[in-house]
């Protein structure tokens, strides 16, 4: 009974440790400094396609800001409650990456093709944007 019980805790927290290595969930997104925490990033997962949406900015001088550099239907939309990452898929190669898909930077309104690893047990999740050969990566922090 005793083995049974110590089977079902190691399953358990293997099943607990693969749910935490999606990249859905609530993100803490952090500058390129590596400190300046900057927004919460709500990640979900519907029919395999993965999707961002910005629910919180802490700067309180851009809480009411706009995307006014976006050039699709997200132009002059409020920043808060924008969908800045799409069509991000699990790789079928590397089931530890999603890809395929594109992330926003409301800042200056362009969109990069991007790249999704969770890390450190789930904990982390590192984030490229890039195009071609050039690429940014910023390491997020899971909120929940």
């Amino acid at each position: 009974m005793k083995r049974l019980l110590i089977a079902f805790a190691f399953g358990f927290s293997a099943i607990s440790a693969l749910a935490q290595m999606t990249p859905a969930g609530l993100w803490k997104t952090i500058d390129d400094d590596g400190k300046t925490e900057k927004s919460l990033v709500r990640i979900s997962e519907s029919a395999g396609v993965v999707s961002g949406v910005i629910e919180k900015i802490f700067d309180p001088a851009k809480q009411d800001s706009k995307c006014d550099q976006c050039t699709d239907e997200r132009k002059d939309k409020p920043v808060v409650g924008m969908v800045i990452l799409r069509n991000v898929r699990q790789d079928a190669d590397d089931k530890g990456l999603w890809s395929g898909g594109e992330i926003l930077d409301p800042n200056n309104g362009k969109t990069y093709k991007t790249r999704l690893k969770p890390v450190d047990g789930g904990k982390k999740l590192e984030m490229r944007g890039y195009i071609g050969f050039f690429y940014r990566t910023q390491v997020w922090q899971r909120v929940e």
